[in-house]
């Protein structure tokens, strides 16, 4: 059932989505933007706070002091932006001692770096007044099968888990799954799997899982149907929405800008299920983007899902209802189809 009062959501997205256009195959096409000059965009286009990752923050391998002193900088910029830090994220898959995996690598040394600036995130996150770490798996899997042990590798995975939950009392830790890319197969691929370890860990009251659009699309499976599961176990606690072109590679592109419909079902599922984290964001805007369009990509996501939330509430849940008795699905179709293109 929808909630008795209407939500209102927050929105988020981190500075990353403000990118130079560089991919794989070619340069930069637009110059990078400040991060202070990035914060200043949020409110400007109608978001409430900023998703990090702890590079963002400041630079990895800092000494405790100098991390200190780079957070409270920040925390600074964001209190006179008025924006909140929505979660913390390490960034273990562009750091050279992570190339082989981070939690999972075969190298003992490799994994004890990953789970103490995994550990660093955390502390990064409590300065900001932040308890949620969201631990994208990005290199946790293999080239080959051979090359690691999958069971060995679950367990490092929980066993990470529950180091960061030892580490601080009052984080909550999000699992965002992805099925391929960088790995040619991850472990965990989807958010069911993360899902399973979440009952295995120390405290699993404090585990849950944060679905983005795309990563679900990459798995063949619809995004809403992933969000509704975890919905259902209380543990959806934010999510990335974007959409995707096919089982290609990550193309974050604007949310709803491929398949209408399935951004609508996203919203629905939201709407309906009682969904209260943040309205979460990771889109790109199209490479050849100009600099003075740049962020479009970012008011135009936010812009469809605040349409598809209208047309979700001016759905009759009791026409929906019997239509599903009279099993009329044709009919059902017709009535969504209908408000979708605004009848």
């Amino acid at each position: 059932m929808p909630p008795a009062t209407p939500t209102t959501y927050r929105f988020t997205f981190g500075p990353w989505n403000i990118s130079t256009g560089a991919d794989p195959f070619g340069p930069p096409v637009r110059k990078e933007v400040a991060f202070a000059a990035k914060l200043r965009e949020y409110k400007k286009l109608g978001f409430d706070g900023v998703q990090f990752h702890d590079d963002d923050v400041v630079p990895a391998d800092l000494s405790p002091a100098e991390t200190e002193r780079g957070v409270a900088k920040v925390k600074k910029l964001l209190e006179d932006e008025g924006l909140f830090c929505e979660f913390i994220a390490p960034r273990l898959w562009e750091h050279p001692n992570t190339i082989d995996g981070a939690y999972t690598s075969n190298s003992a040394a490799e994994r004890k770096y990953a789970i103490d600036r995994s550990k660093r995130a955390v502390d990064i996150a409590r300065a900001l007044g932040c308890r949620d770490i969201v631990l994208w798996l990005a290199r946790e899997g293999t080239y080959i099968r051979e090359a690691k042990d999958p069971q060995t590798a679950a367990q490092r995975i929980l066993d990470a888990v529950n180091a960061l939950l030892e580490h601080d009392k009052n984080i909550r830790i999000l699992g965002e799954m992805k099925p391929n890319e960088p790995m040619d197969q991850a472990y965990l691929p989807t958010p069911g799997h993360f899902l399973a370890l979440c009952y295995r860990t120390a405290d699993p009251a404090r585990v849950g899982v944060l679905i983005e659009s795309a990563h679900s699309i990459l798995a063949g499976l619809d995004p809403s149907d992933d969000m509704a599961n975890a919905l259902w176990h209380g543990k959806l606690w934010s999510v990335h929405l974007n959409d995707q072109n096919g089982l290609k590679y990550d193309q974050d592109k604007t949310f709803g800008a491929v398949d209408l419909r399935r951004a609508f079902n996203t919203v629905w599922v939201l709407e309906r299920g009682g969904y209260d984290g943040c309205i979460g964001l990771d889109v790109k805007a199209m490479r050849t983007t100009r600099a003075e369009d740049q962020l479009k990509h970012l008011a135009n996501s936010r812009d469809i899902f605040l349409r598809l939330l209208d047309v979700v509430r001016r759905v009759d849940t009791r026409k929906v209802e019997a239509f599903r008795a009279a099993r009329d699905y044709e009919g059902l179709e017709r009535y969504v189809l209908w408000h979708l293109m605004g009848a």
